[in-house]
């Protein structure tokens, strides 16, 4: 079996040497080369043809956002950023989603040697989740880096069953969850949606420094009002809340209304936030007044949750095959039934307004 040809760029010498001793300790990895900038890298991607790119988010002699738009547009590739968790970095990061980057992986601020190693499997499954993504896809694209705790279920969290009695109501809740390219895939639902529409709670596998910059550029694109979900939130129409990284957002009624509370409780399918977690409180306290939507993502956290916000009478949505960055998360939700329409990205956003329009009280 061909081994996935991975160059690596990166203008610390320790980050360059510690991410080859990560990746070539997998044996379906071969490192064909490394590059302290961007000018070096672009000869040695000639050079040597890699399949994948890791590439630092601040670079000399030029930054890494243009060297990736330079790239994508003249030899479009894979590419995982290598980023920093500061707000610099998480802007960075996120244009450079948005140019075209697959996914990232966190470069801590200290101790960069034992940190990267603690991300050392997490580096090595983005990485040949990306060698696996086409060119037609670079064109939307985060998962969060984290440890490697147990797989977990959503029952670590919140009971299965105990939801309670569903009334019609006017009040309509929109959940939608996500991952590797999600933050594009979600951008382009939320710039579609009218500034109207029900109330969204998302979940999207993010870190912490990363998704409060990741509502606010968001919200300049979408005639929503996106915002970092607070514990306590009332759910309102014509806002969407994202998930803080590293908190699970739950949905629960208070009185006639829909409240988010915010949980610091076990990491669920290895991610808190957990988009199974929140489906599962969508499907307990909103039932047939929900709508929900599984976007792109490595992995299988919210199809299990789909099926029971699909079983407590909500209408379900997963994106397709043809237009996911990575058809982990939607397929497993397809492959359990819990899809009633599987959809091109451009179409999720007038089939949940569809949805609602035809939700009676």
């Amino acid at each position: 079996m061909d081994k996935t040809k991975v160059l690596i760029v990166d203008d610390s010498a320790l980050v360059r040497q510690v991410l080859t001793h990560i990746l070539e300790s997998d044996d379906s990895i071969e490192i064909v080369g490394t590059a302290s900038d961007p000018y070096i890298a672009r000869q040695k991607i000639k050079e040597l043809d890699p399949d994948v790119l890791t590439l630092d988010v601040e670079m000399p002699r030029m930054d890494g956002v243009t060297f990736l738009e330079n790239l994508m547009r003249l030899r479009p590739m894979p590419v995982v950023m290598v980023s920093s968790l500061t707000e610099k970095g998480a802007d960075i990061t996120l244009r450079a989603l948005e140019t075209g980057a697959v996914d990232f992986v966190a470069k801590p601020k200290i101790d960069v040697q034992h940190g990267l190693m603690d991300y050392a499997d997490l580096l090595i499954e983005k990485v040949k989740t990306a060698a696996g993504v086409g060119v037609r896809q670079l064109e939307r694209r985060v998962t969060p880096p984290a440890d490697v705790p147990p797989r977990l279920s959503a029952d670590a969290v919140v009971s299965a069953g105990g939801g309670k009695k569903h009334f019609r109501t006017t009040d309509r809740v929109i959940a939608i969850g996500a991952s590797t390219g999600g933050t594009e895939a979600i951008r382009e639902v939320l710039t579609n949606m009218p500034p109207d529409a029900p109330g969204i709670v998302i979940s999207q596998h993010i870190p912490a420094s990363f998704s409060k910059p990741f509502a606010e550029r968001v919200d300049l694109a979408s005639p929503m009002h996106v915002k970092e979900a607070e514990d306590g939130d009332r759910i309102q129409p014509g806002h969407a809340y994202i998930a803080p990284g590293d908190r699970h957002l739950l949905v629960r009624r208070h009185g006639a209304r829909y409240q988010i509370q915010l949980s610091d409780g076990p990491a669920v399918n290895r991610h808190r936030p957990s988009v199974d977690v929140m489906f599962r409180t969508v499907a307990q306290n909103v039932g047939p007044n929900a709508i929900g939507a599984i976007l792109t993502g490595m992995g299988n956290d919210g199809a299990q949750g789909l099926k029971e916000m699909q079983d407590a009478g909500a209408p379900t949505i997963a994106q397709n095959e043809a237009t996911c960055v990575v058809w982990g998360m939607p397929r497993e939700a397809v492959a359990l039934g819990a899809a009633d329409q599987v959809l091109p990205l451009g179409e999720v956003a007038n089939a949940l307004v569809d949805h609602v329009r035809k939700m009676k009280v």
